[in-house]
C-alpha cells in the first residue's frame, strides 16, 4: 500500500517553479494551479530574501542659533553659488544654502543685498518643502533676514509673511516655534508703518489659526508706532481692525484685540484729555474763550464703529464702569432678597 501511495504522489502535476530538492523548499504550485493553503508556513531560515542594493545614510541636520554661526570662508564664492544651492533638488544642499544665507546676512549684509529678490522667493519655496528640517531652517533664515535687512524687504514680504503665518499655526511643534520666532523678529525689526498694511488683510483670512497669529503680530506692532505714529497712521483704522477681532473664533485673537484696544484707548485719552478750560471771572464775558468739550472715547467709538462693535469695544476698555455696574447689580439683588 505504501508503494501505491508514493506512486500516486509522484503522479501529481507540478509546475516548473517547483523542483525536486532536499535543501530548498518548494514555493511553486501543486495540484494544478491551486496555491498552497495560507496556513502552510515556511521556515524563515530557508527562505531567500533579497538584500537591499545599498544602505541609505542617515543625515542629521544641525540647527545653529544665529549668535553661534561662523563666517563663511570665501564670501564671493558663496555669493555665486547660494542661489543654485537654494534651488537644488537635494534637501541637504538646500539646508546648507539656507545656512549660508544666514551667514551672509549677518557678516556680509551689504554684499547680499542685491540678491534678495532672488533669495527670498527661494526661502519661501523652502518653507513649503515637505521636509520639516528644511522648513525649520527656512524659518531661522527668515528671522535673520528680518534682523539684517529691516525695511529693505517690505516689497518682498507678502509671500514670506503668508507662509510664516501658516507654518506657525499648523505644522510640527519645533517648526511652529521657529516660525513664531521669525514672526517676532519681523515685528521687532520691520517698521510698523510698513508692516501693518501687510498684516491687516491677514486678519480676515479664512483660517482662524492664521488670523490668531496675525492678531498677535498686529498687537506687537501697534505699540511700536508710538503716540504720534498712531495718530499719523489713523487711530480710527486701528480701532476698526482690532474691533473686528473681538468676536473671533479663537481666544488668542480676542486677547490680542483687547491688548491693542487698551493701548489705543490710552493714546486717545492722552491726545484728548478731558480737562475743561479754566475761565477767569475778572475778564469780561466777551473775552472769555470757551473751548468745545473734547469727544470722549465712548463717543469716538460709537462714531467710528457699528453699534454692536462699539459696545464690544467699550466693554473691553471701560473696565471700571463695567465692574461698577456689576457691583451695583449685585448690591441691588442682595438688598431685594433681604
Amino acid at each position: 500500500m505504501a508503494s501505491n501511495t508514493l506512486q500516486d504522489l509522484s503522479s501529481l502535476p507540478v509546475t516548473g517553479e517547483c523542483k525536486a530538492s532536499l535543501t530548498k523548499p518548494c514555493v511553486g504550485k501543486m495540484n494544478g494551479d491551486r496555491p498552497l493553503p495560507s496556513s502552510v508556513a515556511l521556515d524563515p531560515s530557508l527562505v531567500e530574501t533579497e538584500k537591499p542594493e545599498a544602505e541609505k545614510a542617515t543625515v542629521e541636520v544641525e540647527y545653529i542659533e544665529s549668535e553661534k554661526l561662523n563666517n563663511v570662508d570665501d564670501a564671493d564664492a558663496v555669493l555665486k553659488t547660494v542661489v543654485a544651492g537654494l534651488d537644488s533638488k537635494d534637501w541637504v544642499s538646500v539646508c546648507d544654502a539656507l545656512n549660508n544665507v544666514r551667514r551672509l546676512s549677518i557678516f556680509h549684509k551689504e554684499a547680499m543685498l542685491h540678491l534678495l529678490e532672488k533669495v527670498i522667493p527661494l526661502v519661501v519655496k523652502s518653507l513649503k518643502n515637505p521636509r520639516s528640517a528644511v522648513c525649520k531652517t527656512a524659518c531661522m533664515t527668515s528671522a535673520d533676514i528680518f534682523t539684517a535687512y529691516n525695511d529693505h524687504i517690505t516689497d518682498l514680504l507678502d509671500s514670506l509673511l503668508t507662509q510664516l503665518l501658516l507654518k506657525s499655526s499648523q505644522d510640527k511643534r519645533f517648526v511652529c516655534e521657529a516660525a513664531d520666532k521669525a514672526l517676532i523678529s519681523m515685528t521687532k525689526y520691520v517698521s510698523p508703518t510698513l508692516l501693518l498694511p501687510k498684516l491687516q488683510p491677514c486678519l480676515k483670512n479664512r483660517n482662524p489659526r492664521i488670523r490668531a497669529k496675525a492678531s498677535l503680530c498686529f498687537s506687537r506692532s501697534v505699540p511700536r508706532l508710538g503716540v504720534e505714529g498712531i495718530k499719523e497712521y489713523g487711530i480710527d483704522k486701528l480701532v476698526q481692525a482690532a474691533a473686528s477681532q473681538l468676536s473671533d473664533q479663537l481666544p488668542e485673537s480676542r486677547e490680542a484685540a483687547r491688548t491693542v484696544l487698551l493701548e489705543l484707548q490710552s493714546v486717545y485719552e492722552k491726545a484728548h484729555p478731558l480737562i475743561k478750560p479754566v475761565t477767569s471771572s475778572a475778564l469780561p464775558e466777551e473775552e472769555q474763550i470757551l473751548e468745545a468739550e473734547p469727544i470722549t472715547w465712548e463717543i469716538f467709538c460709537k462714531s467710528k464703529l457699528s453699534s454692536l462693535s462699539a459696545q464690544a469695544v467699550l466693554r473691553v476698555t471701560n473696565v471700571v464702569s463695567v465692574t461698577a455696574t456689576r457691583e451695583g447689580l449685585v448690591t441691588t439683588g442682595s438688598s431685594s432678597s433681604s
